[in-house]
């Protein structure tokens, strides 16, 4: 007979989840803060509008900082290695 078990602590799958959904924020993060640079290369924005989305990418920036450090993770733990394709967050390690 093969007792093979799986044990599972819940709170390292509690950290693993939260890992997840900021790297899923911290992607679209990064996608949102590269819309906006090239928008403002192009021109498209105005003064006013530029001011509240450098604000808004800057406290979001943050906001990522507070949410990694309450589950005990590093912006580095956040990027997944996607074997041959590289990782997946653009501006990861």
């Amino acid at each position: 007979m093969n007792d093979t078990r799986l044990d599972i602590d819940p709170q390292q799958a509690g950290r693993d989840l939260a890992a997840l959904v900021l790297t899923v924020v911290e992607l679209l993060r990064q996608l949102m803060e590269r819309q906006a640079l090239r928008r403002v290369d192009l021109g498209d924005l105005s003064d006013g509008q530029e001011e509240a989305i450098g604000t808004t990418l800057m406290l979001l920036d943050q906001r990522m900082d507070e949410l990694c450090a309450q589950h005990g993770l590093r912006r580095e733990d956040l990027n997944l290695d996607l074997g041959p394709l590289g990782t997946l967050l653009p501006d990861g390690p």
